[in-house]
């Protein structure tokens, strides 16, 4: 990564020293820069819808719907408009940079930096999270590589975005960590022109946690770039990602009342045995995304257009257990069973290349018209063949997919919609059909519904699996998964709600095939495979948010139901998740510093929670052990001045006050008391 922090430097200098100009143009001559943001700001608000609202429903043109401004509309916090400095989605859904002191922009104080509602970390930073909302999970179309517990903090192509900065605008994170380590995250973007913008960015987080064998370390570079020309006729979106997600696996701890009593000497935590003490995997990717189009006319109101969208991917997923025979509990059976060398090294390697062309006709009247032809090669592979049993366990799944589908996009005054279907040739019967329709009533009210019928691949690493334990090396032939699933939504002022009904068949997933327990009823090993539900699968969930304010007090409510019809227990969810915030607001020193105070409560319901496997990076299903019904209190304090953001966190300070019952996965507890600290600091300047 040494390479990839000299280019980030180079950027950050570079932004830097452009920021140094800017502010030295703004003392010779303001009169002068202040006409040239005017004509920044009406370049740039071509780029995107001004109408666009976020997530919380608020409009694109204000951070959060709090941007304060100075007279003639600048904002104080940036030299050029705040709504200038845009964000901009794979989708091209838009909204301005918000450096506000907010709810929305506290729950996304974390390792992900995003709201975690409905995912459940373990105890280190940098580890998995269990999936409360299932709901939240998007399907793919195509067959990923598999191993997706390891794939959190993963940057998919969804999660780049583009930007346009009237001035070179630059984001700093820091987050303090559980144990030796922190969260480093630094980000730049520059428009070198109007129609040219560079953004990169580098997120480095290293912690030892609590436990034994608990090391997480992590990196995620990020470099890309957004053109368009003067004519408005060539557009490219284009980005360059560099990932390695590393942690030192223990399996979770081999006495669960132990940790429950925390009786000294098990108060701390590195006293409890756990199953593993020299076990690392590492999750390690790179990836090339092009997305261009070159209208072939002159003519915007009915514009003819080529499209083209490429990516490579490359990336491997390493077991490494240097002694097989080591830890786990005495008079037990080995935890994975049988192995053919103690030393354990497994990796899987993949490899795709996406292609995708098309062709468009765009009309003013009519909405836009695109039929694409999409060539996906991929492949999954082993160092070699294995015979197990007898049987033969192949080293390499090699496939070229061509799907053929068309789409249809309708973008007027206050209706969007768009209707996506797609088949692939050949004997994979993939396909899929996507609609959705948003309506914005106003300014502050939308609606949007969503439908999608999809028949896929299973994923590879429930196809093909090849380790040196004995009991981890498959091949299978599935049936397609079929989803479908509806979607509804609603964005006001009064109350913001989302519903999703899915319907599920061929359901794959893994369990474990060994049956004994230990005297506190979890299993005595874990010989997990996949297998496929021949059922149907009915899943149902309601999620509901509103913020209560009086006076410069708030109550920020947000819960979620989930319900699934089943004959097996193969779909596991909490009934009931809820967060609660208590906060109050208020400005000191003549509204220079913004205070935020409160204390946030989370709770799930009792449920089977998935339990987690690091031999194949995946949850598992299982149904000996509930978890779940405990309260978790945090109390926090955010300062703003200017634009720089302050958090100062007491993290499940209840922890000792109402029993050591809680868990992340079975036998993996949630987190101790701990006090964190973060800052955000934003420059436009």
């Amino acid at each position: 990564m040494q390479k990839y922090l000299f280019v980030l430097m180079f950027f950050v200098s570079l932004g830097l020293a452009a920021q140094n100009k800017t502010r030295d143009l703004s003392r010779s001559n303001k009169a002068v820069n202040a006409g040239a943001r005017n004509g920044l700001s009406t370049a740039n608000s071509n780029s995107a819808n001004p109408n666009a609202i976020d997530t919380k429903g608020n409009d694109a043109n204000t951070t959060n719907g709090t941007a304060s401004t100075k007279s003639g509309g600048v904002a104080q916090d940036s030299v050029a408009p705040v709504a200038d400095y845009k964000i901009i989605s794979l989708r091209n859904d838009t909204i301005a940079v918000d450096t506000a002191l907010s709810l929305k922009k506290y729950y996304a104080m974390n390792y992900l930096r995003k709201d975690e509602f409905g995912l459940l970390p373990f105890a280190n930073e940098g580890q998995t999270y269990n999936v409360l909302n299932y709901g939240a999970q998007k399907n793919t179309v195509l067959p990923s590589m598999g191993f997706n517990a390891k794939h959190s903090n993963y940057l998919e192509i969804e999660d780049i975005h583009y930007y346009t900065a009237p001035t070179p605008y630059t984001d700093l994170y820091y987050r303090s960590v559980m144990k030796q380590g922190q969260t480093l995250d630094a980000f730049v973007t520059v428009n070198t022109s109007k129609n040219l913008n560079f953004f990169v960015g580098y997120k480095g987080m290293r912690s030892l946690g609590k436990y034994i064998n608990q090391l997480g370390s992590t990196g995620n570079f990020k470099i890309g770039s957004s053109y368009i020309s003067n004519n408005k006729r060539y557009s490219l979106r284009t980005h360059i990602t560099a990932q390695d997600i590393l942690n030192q696996e223990n399996g979770g701890i081999t006495d669960l009342t132990n940790f429950e009593s925390s009786e000294a000497p098990f108060d701390k935590r590195d006293q409890l045995n756990v199953y593993f003490r020299d076990v690392e995997t590492l999750l390690k990717g790179k990836r090339l995304y092009v997305n261009h189009q070159y209208q072939l006319n002159s003519s915007f109101k009915n514009g003819i257009l080529l499209t083209h969208e490429l990516t490579y991917e490359d990336k491997f997923f390493n077991y490494y257990q240097s002694n097989a025979l080591a830890g786990g509990v005495a008079g037990e059976p080995l935890r994975f069973g049988n192995f053919f060398q103690s030393e354990i090294n497994n990796t899987t390697k993949y490899y795709q290349f996406n292609n995708k062309l098309g062709a468009a006709y765009q009309s003013d009247l009519l909405g836009r018209f695109e039929f694409f032809t999409e060539f996906l090669k991929y492949d999954y592979r082993y160092n070699s063949l294995a015979i197990i049993n007898n049987e033969l366990v192949p080293d390499h799944i090699q496939k070229n997919i061509t799907m053929l589908g068309g789409k249809y996009t309708y973008h007027k005054n206050r209706w969007k919609g768009t209707l996506l279907v797609a088949n692939s040739l050949g004997n994979d019967d993939t396909s899929n059909i996507e609609a959705d329709l948003r309506y914005h009533w106003n300014d502050r009210v939308q609606m949007d519904f969503g439908f999608q019928q999809l028949n896929k691949t299973p994923d590879l690493n429930y196809q093909l699996f090849q380790s040196d334990y004995v009991n981890y090396n498959w091949c299978n032939q599935f049936n397609n998964e079929k989803i479908t699933q509806f979607t509804a939504s609603a964005t006001t002022p009064w109350l913001n709600i989302s519903a999703k009904y899915e319907v599920i068949n061929d359901k794959i997933y893994f369990t474990n095939t060994a049956k004994a327990l230990n005297e506190e009823g979890m299993p005595v090993q874990l010989l997990v495979k996949p297998t496929q539900y021949d059922g149907t699968i009915n899943y149902l969930s309601i999620q509901a948010n509103k913020d209560l304010r009086v006076g410069k007090w708030g109550l920020d409510n947000t819960v979620l139901y989930q319900h699934v019809d089943q004959s097996a227990s193969v779909l596991n969810v909490p009934e009931v998740v809820l967060r609660s915030t208590l906060y109050y607001t208020d400005a000191f020193f003549d509204q220079a510093l913004k205070f935020q105070t409160g204390v946030t409560l989370n709770y799930f319901s009792s449920y089977y929670g998935n339990d987690y496997n690091p031999l194949i990076g995946d949850f598992y299903v299982q149904d000996q052990r509930k978890m779940g019904d405990y309260p978790v209190l945090d109390f926090f304090i955010n300062l703003k001045v200017r634009t720089a953001r302050i958090y100062l966190k007491a993290e499940h300070f209840n922890s000792s006050m109402t029993g050591y019952n809680f868990y992340s996965a079975p036998n993996y507890p949630y987190r101790d008391f701990i006090i964190r600290f973060g800052l955000v600091w934003n420059f436009f300047t």
